[in-house]
């Protein structure tokens, strides 16, 4: 059959709105939408039959019932419900009632067509719904990962009262705001500052317990409900989330140092993830500032650039090495040439470690092979050495110098055959295996030129 008869067949159905006429050809004639079609389409037949033309009525067709001359109102109220949300792409989705689905494919087998010819309600829903919002707003489709997302529930309104006020509830759109990421390094120039919260084990967080006369600050934090005064996370998220106008934050860190050790040098790499920002695009000079001035030297971040979503995995999951400086301590004294012997011999060695005794609580009991890449150090006294370390992510250095009971093999204390222990930790560095972490690919935004 021709276009044009299956068209007759299609009218011949019962009252039809351009839209649900065009959409059944909605593979013919790119660059026009359905509705342009079914006009045209309405309108060569008028021509050709010589009979009274019928325009378009979307309140009297059978299949949509009214649905399709709801795309602007639609539009309408997911701009309005985005109005104090900053976004730059979105997508627009669609939850189509199980009678309109019908519709659209009885008609189709009413006409003697193939079910699956053109295109869904759905998908035209979208796309046309999804266009005046972008004309509306000025921001641009993503299918993949959009800024935001909203979806239209054709159900939570009548499509008969929609037509004739113009207007559709708010309660008949879902809008949903992806999350934002912010990256940056942080160093941490003070000891005992963990990466993250670390609620008390004692009250678990509440910061209260059972006293005889009721509930009392918890005796073992002080009531803070905290282990630790502060963290990199409780000095960052706040001014992220604030700055970004979001209801909360997660940190994210690619590995994480002891909470006695300092993070120096160029720091770690970290993601802030901002859960329904309404600003995306924070003055992240400002931002970097703003945290530093408020840490007060404790902690410090720089570098900090708009991220994409992919960044999170990226920190999280990139293989990376670390450079560390350690103080240690011998319980025997140590001569200079056997010193020297030691850490050549950790240089280049690939070493087994089981699980430290020091985490074995919440480590699964593994042994693990790491590889030290170099050795550096200054015997300072004959009982005293600074240590300097580059190994493979995973490597435990303060069991590689002190053995931790023979648990890591090789080990500088196994090697100089006397007890060693780490005094003080630095990490020093930070840095991806095989590429950086700084890639192009996961910014949202150009290199800072005051970075």
């Amino acid at each position: 059959m021709t276009t044009l008869e299956n068209a007759r067949a299609l009218l011949a159905t019962g009252p039809l709105c351009n839209s649900c006429l065009g959409r059944p050809f909605a593979d013919r004639s790119f660059g026009l939408t359905n509705a342009e079609r079914g006009r045209a389409l309405r309108t060569t037949i008028a021509l050709a039959d010589d009979t009274d033309y019928e325009p378009d009525d979307p309140e009297t067709c059978w299949v949509c019932e009214g649905y399709c001359g709801t795309f602007d109102a639609i539009a309408d109220t997911i701009v309005d419900a985005l109005g104090d949300v900053h976004f730059e792409t979105y997508q627009v989705g669609t939850q189509v009632s199980p009678l309109v689905e019908e519709n659209d494919r009885l008609l189709r087998e009413d006409a003697g067509l193939d079910p699956e010819v053109g295109e869904s309600l759905k998908r035209e829903m979208n796309r046309e719904v999804g266009r005046r919002v972008g004309a509306k707003s000025g921001a641009e489709v993503d299918f993949d990962r959009p800024d935001v997302l909203a979806v239209i529930d054709l159900d939570g309104f009548d499509s008969f009262e929609a037509l004739e006020s113009d207007s559709v509830t708010s309660h008949a759109v879902d809008v949903q705001i992806n999350p934002a990421f912010v990256y940056g390094r942080y160093r941490k120039l003070e000891r005992d500052i963990p990466q993250t919260e670390w609620p008390c084990r004692e009250c678990g967080g509440s910061g209260v317990q059972l006293g005889d006369d009721g509930e009392e600050p918890c005796d073992y934090c002080g009531g803070s409900g905290y282990m630790y005064d502060t963290s990199v996370e409780q000095v960052v998220r706040p001014h992220v989330v604030e700055a970004m106008d979001g209801d909360e934050g997660t940190f994210h860190g690619a590995g994480r140092e002891d909470v006695d050790a300092r993070m120096l040098e160029e720091g770690r790499p970290f993601v802030l993830e901002v859960k329904r920002p309404r600003e995306r695009t924070p003055d992240v000079a400002a931002l970097e500032s703003e945290i530093n001035e408020a840490a007060e030297g404790a902690v410090e971040v720089e570098g900090l650039r708009l991220a994409t979503y992919e960044m999170v995995e990226r920190v999280k999951e990139h293989d990376a090495s670390k450079h560390y400086r350690a103080d240690v301590e011998f319980s025997d004294p140590v001569e200079e040439d056997d010193f020297e012997t030691a850490l050549e011999e950790l240089r280049g060695t690939t070493v087994e470690q089981d699980t430290p005794q020091r985490v074995d609580h919440r480590r699964a009991a593994l042994t693990r092979e790491r590889t030290v890449y170099d050795t550096e150090g200054e015997l300072r006294e004959p009982t005293q050495a600074e240590v300097r370390i580059h190994g493979e992510g995973g490597l435990y250095i303060k069991e590689l110098i002190s053995s931790d009971e023979g648990r890591t093999v090789p080990s500088l204390a196994g090697l100089l055959e006397t007890d060693a222990v780490v005094t003080a930790l630095d990490v020093t560095g930070v840095e991806g295996e095989h590429e950086p972490f700084e890639m192009k690919m996961y910014f949202r935004d150009e290199p800072r030129s005051d970075a």
